[in-house]
């Protein structure tokens, strides 16, 4: 098989283009990045010499190049690639609109021109808002966004299921909780509590810290969204989740023990516009139709991802100093 993998030297898709080459070492990968502030190489050295991985530095909007890369033959697509900080959404939300709705736009045109047999949008449980007390998203929960970020992913979301009911185009949606793991962006809440304690500084938290997310191992994400792209019905939606909510504040303390710091680094701050109470999964079609199993247990999981970022140092402070875009702006330009 040839995947196409937008995204893919990001977070989650980088672990997702390793998972894929190590499970299947016969699979092509064509992996299109635009490489901007949150996509580095760094997090693909280990594919350098692997013949079946190929990378191009391309922005999904541009439907010239990217035209190019499907005319290599692509079987199938898998599509990361987003601005996905809430934050940054907040500050600025025109970015997330132009790469989250028009380039998911551009790439299913462009998919469905060239007859991919199999196309994957991943999208994030943020979709639905925020969940009362004892409620759960299923994949029958009204779309609710409540950030420029999550309204963007929704739209995309919609784009696709119409790319599906009017052209018949096998569009498989799936939304998933929050991952950690390594090689996750240092401005995301893990992290940046990882990296903040190891250098003593201050670990922001919003609010009362009580903001409830269910976290899922990135190894688990990838895992869940490959048999989506195996197993999936096109036209559906699979939510993939741990049943695994912690608070913020269980999150950050966790941290702080497992690095032996002093929870008086805690700093509390203004909650951000928006900020959805809790978010939780309801995974059970994922479980039923696809097989979908949690493997990571949170608790070893957190214990591995704290001592990654104990390991990687140079990674993550090469990323905080902006030392690595340098470097990338040379090799491919700005």
């Amino acid at each position: 098989m040839k995947l196409l993998v937008t995204g893919g030297a990001g977070f989650i898709g980088s672990n997702f283009v390793r998972y894929i080459l190590n499970k299947y070492p016969g699979y092509s990968v064509l992996n299109l990045d635009k490489l901007t502030y949150s996509g580095s190489l760094d997090n693909l050295t280990d594919l350098q010499a692997n013949p079946h991985h190929g990378f191009s530095r391309i922005d999904i909007c541009d439907r010239h190049r990217v035209l190019e890369m499907f005319s290599q033959g692509v079987d199938a697509v898998v599509h990361f690639a987003a601005e996905s900080h809430v934050d940054r959404s907040i500050l600025e939300g025109s970015r997330f609109i132009k790469t989250n709705v028009l380039g998911t736009q551009c790439l299913l045109e462009v998919a469905r021109r060239t007859k991919v047999g199999r196309f994957v949008q991943v999208s994030t449980d943020e979709v639905y808002g925020s969940a009362g007390q004892g409620e759960k998203f299923t994949e029958e929960t009204a779309l609710a966004p409540n950030s420029p970020y999550a309204a963007s992913k929704a739209s995309a979301d919609l784009i696709a299921r119409a790319y599906f009911r009017t052209y018949k185009f096998p569009v498989i949606i799936t939304r998933c909780s929050n991952n950690y793991g390594p090689y996750q962006f240092p401005e995301k809440l893990i992290p940046l509590l990882v990296t903040n304690a190891l250098a003593d500084k201050e670990l922001p938290v919003y609010g009362d810290g009580l903001n409830v997310r269910d976290w899922v191992h990135v190894a688990d994400h990838c895992r869940g969204i490959e048999l989506a792209l195996r197993k999936g019905v096109p036209g559906n939606v699979y939510n993939i989740g741990a049943d695994s909510e912690r608070t913020n504040l269980e999150i950050v303390r966790g941290v702080l023990k497992a690095l032996g710091k002093p929870e008086s680094l805690i700093t509390y701050v203004k909650d951000r516009p928006g900020h959805d109470r809790r978010y939780a999964i309801d995974a059970t079609k994922a479980k039923k139709e696809l097989g979908f199993t949690v493997g990571v247990p949170f608790e070893a999981g957190i214990r591995e991802t704290v001592g990654w970022y104990v390991e990687n140092r140079q990674w993550w402070e090469r990323i905080k100093t902006g030392a690595y875009r340098e470097y990338y702006d040379k090799q491919y330009g700005p």
